[in-house]
């Protein structure tokens, strides 16, 4: 009981002290969404055979659910598949401000954007080529000119409200996350632990991207803090963030009628990010 009310408080400490970066680093990406969220999605529909290039780019700006954006636009045929699993891939959601919270790890951060990017620009464009519909996939007669804000909370609240609301909800995962690790490192060792994850081992990229596709926050948080503690590799994490598009993908399955045509777009995307982080892992 000593053990468990000890990892307890030491899980809230750690979790507390990183509060005001985090939500100063939410209050920027909020700033940013309010000022560009309309105008980035009507680039994205305008950028044609170019979809998986601006995907790649737009996909990797701070920003709240433009995953659902993409969903949502695809779901009308307003982007081609290419784009919208172009910023799937290259969204990262939560990892971002978590990774920039521990100063010894920061640097990490330009390298997991960089190669998100890269990814998606190079998958984006490949599949767009090989499936060759971008002319039957674009509804150009279509205008679209509604405010977007994805899954964000209501813009009358004002950033301040909807950066404050965002970081309460990443405190709560952060402190789950951490102090779950926390307790099974402590009961099982970190040897064991890091047995359990794989570690080093060349499966865990595939475990990874599976954790990845759970469409909700609480899985970059989970794959973030795993990596951060060392439990798994820098390609897991690259695995695990480009299969992660957040609830974009559950906007995807409620908007777009084809199960069928889903159910092969959420298994590229596994296959993606699990090949991606296992190259990265090989090479690293």
């Amino acid at each position: 009981m000593h053990i468990f009310i000890h990892i307890l408080e030491h899980s809230f400490i750690d979790s507390v002290k990183i509060l005001p970066f985090i939500f100063l680093v939410y209050l920027i990406i909020e700033y940013i969404e309010h000022k560009n969220n309309t105008h980035l999605s009507h680039t994205l529909m305008k950028s044609g055979k170019l979809g998986g290039v601006f995907g790649g780019i737009l996909g990797s700006i701070p920003q709240c659910g433009f995953s659902v954006i993409a969903s949502d636009l695809y779901s009308k045929r307003a982007i081609t598949l290419g784009t919208m699993l172009a910023i799937f891939i290259a969204t990262s959601d939560e990892a971002i401000p978590i990774i920039l919270s521990e100063p010894s790890k920061a640097h990490f951060v330009i390298l997991v954007i960089l190669i998100k990017v890269i990814i998606a620009i190079i998958f984006g464009t490949l599949i767009d080529f090989i499936l060759n519909k971008k002319d039957k996939n674009i509804c150009e007669e279509k205008d679209h000119h509604h405010h977007f804000h994805g899954n964000c909370e209501d813009c009358q609240g004002g950033i301040l409200k909807t950066a404050f609301i965002h970081t309460i909800k990443i405190f709560i995962f952060l402190f789950i996350a951490t102090f779950a690790l926390t307790y099974i490192i402590e009961i099982f060792g970190e040897d064991k632990f890091s047995y359990l994850l794989l570690k080093n081992s060349y499966l865990q990229p595939f475990i990874s991207s599976l954790i990845g596709l759970i469409p909700n926050c609480a899985a970059s948080v989970i794959l973030t803090k795993s990596f951060l503690e060392g439990a798994i590799s820098f390609g897991s994490l690259i695995a695990g963030l480009s299969s992660g598009a957040g609830v974009g993908l559950l906007v995807l399955y409620k908007r777009n009628k084809n199960l069928t045509e889903n159910i092969k777009i959420t298994l590229v995307l596994y296959l993606i990010g699990a090949f991606s982080g296992l190259l990265i892992q090989i090479l690293l």
